[in-house]
């Protein structure tokens, strides 16, 4: 039985999709196959919004801080079925929803996608890695090429018209403070706040 759901922490996070157009040099799932509670993240088949949402009344969706999209793939991947239930979950349960992306997901979908996060997704935090073009290309090796960068940060100042709180993040120990203050400086010019989350190994 594939992981649609899974606990880390005190949030519910959701498993949509293995789909992603990046190939990063760092990815977890090069070195592993589980996070949090779940047994594995490899789906044999992409759940619809109806097995989601099924899926929800499995849980006790009231004792989470927040419901997370983001699983072994971009959930943006499976924009139509991310929309449908996160709104049911919004809906039902008022719980907070975020989106964990790389920020791609208008080059994807091929169309602006942050309109349609209005009133559903609380917080999107988008994976910025470094300040730098030339080094993102070459860490996280985007399979649309040179504009990603470029489109990931516009996609970032996009959200911040509809969603509450987006959330540049690069990891620590990554970037010398010089680059941190970059990453800062870029942030404050689109709107978004900065932050740098710990390594999971």
């Amino acid at each position: 039985m594939q992981t649609i759901l899974y606990e880390v922490h005190n949030n519910l996070y959701v498993n949509l999709t293995n789909r992603c157009p990046c190939a990063c040099t760092f990815c977890l799932r090069q070195t592993m196959d589980r996070m949090g509670s779940s047994d594995s993240l490899w789906l044999d088949h992409e759940p619809s919004a109806e097995e989601v949402i099924a899926a929800f009344a499995e849980y006790d969706m009231t004792k989470y801080g927040e419901l997370v999209f983001c699983g072994f793939g971009e959930p943006t991947e499976a924009l139509p079925v991310l929309l449908e239930a996160a709104a049911y979950a919004k809906k039902s349960f008022g719980i907070p929803v975020r989106i964990n992306t790389n920020g791609l997901g208008s080059l994807v979908n091929g169309k602006d996608i942050a309109p349609l996060f209005e009133g559903i997704v609380d917080t999107v935090s988008i994976s910025l890695n470094t300040p730098d073009e030339k080094k993102y290309l070459e860490l996280v090796r985007p399979k649309f090429g040179a504009e990603s960068y470029s489109a990931m940060l516009s996609f970032a100042e996009e959200c911040t018209k509809y969603v509450p709180k987006v959330v540049l993040t690069t990891v620590e120990t990554t970037l010398s403070k010089e680059e941190e203050a970059e990453c800062a400086r870029i942030c404050g010019r689109i709107g978004a706040s900065y932050r740098i989350r710990a390594f999971e190994s």
